[in-house]
C-alpha cells in the first residue's frame, strides 16, 4: 500500500488546486482524421440547428434531417480510413499465437492482400453504382445523390491506399499486427 506522501499532490499549501495538463501534440494526426473531424463538426452544427428550429422556434427545418444523415455517412466513411491506417480493425489473434511462425506470417500477408482487394472492389462497385444513379436527386434538398456516394468513393479510395501502406509496413518490418497484437503501426522495425 502506498504511503500518503507518495501520492501526487494537487492541492497546494495555499489551498489552491495545482494541476497541469500535458501538452497536446496533434502532429501525428492524419489528413483523413482532420477531414472526418470537419464533417463531424458540420454534422454537429446541423443537428444543433435542427434542435433549435424544432424545439425553440417550433418550426422544424425539413432539410436538416436528410443532410445530417448524409453528413453522418461522410463522417463514417472518411473516419473508417483512420482505422485502416492504424490497422486496428477487428481481428482474432488467438490462433496466430499458437500456429507456426511461417504459417502466421503467410496468413497475415494473405489478410493484407484480401483487405486491399476488398477496398479495390468497393471502389469499383461504388463507381458503377454512381454511374447507374446518373442524375438522381436527394429527397428534400435538390442536390445530386452522387455527392453522397462520391464521399463514400473517396473514403473507399483512401482506405484502399492506406491498406497498401499497411501492407508495405508489414513487409518492411517482417511481421503483421495479427502476429504481434501488442505492436502498433507506429512501431518501427
Amino acid at each position: 500500500m502506498q504511503a500518503l506522501e507518495d501520492l501526487p499532490h494537487v492541492m497546494g499549501d495555499d489551498g489552491q488546486f495545482h494541476a497541469q495538463d500535458e501538452a497536446v501534440d496533434l502532429s501525428g494526426t492524419t489528413t483523413e482524421a482532420w477531414i472526418a473531424l470537419g464533417f463531424f463538426w458540420v454534422l454537429g452544427l446541423t443537428v444543433l440547428y435542427q434542435f433549435v428550429t424544432r424545439y425553440v422556434l417550433n418550426d422544424s427545418a425539413a432539410w436538416t434531417e436528410e443532410i445530417a444523415r448524409y453528413l453522418l455517412i461522410a463522417t463514417v466513411f472518411i473516419g473508417a480510413t483512420i482505422g485502416v491506417a492504424k490497422n486496428n480493425h477487428i481481428q482474432v489473434d488467438f490462433f496466430y499465437r499458437h500456429m507456426p511462425h511461417a504459417m502466421a506470417l503467410w496468413l497475415g500477408r494473405i489478410v493484407d492482400v484480401l483487405r486491399i482487394a476488398f477496398f479495390a472492389t468497393a471502389v469499383v462497385l461504388t463507381i458503377e453504382m454512381m454511374m447507374k444513379l446518373g442524375n438522381a436527386r436527394m429527397t428534400i434538398v435538390d442536390l445530386p445523390m452522387n455527392l453522397v456516394y462520391g464521399v463514400c468513393l473517396v473514403g473507399f479510395a483512401m482506405m484502399f491506399m492506406r491498406s497498401i501502406w499497411v501492407m508495405r509496413v508489414h513487409l518492411r518490418r517482417g511481421y503483421t499486427v495479427l502476429e504481434r497484437p501488442e505492436s502498433t503501426m507506429e512501431d518501427r522495425a
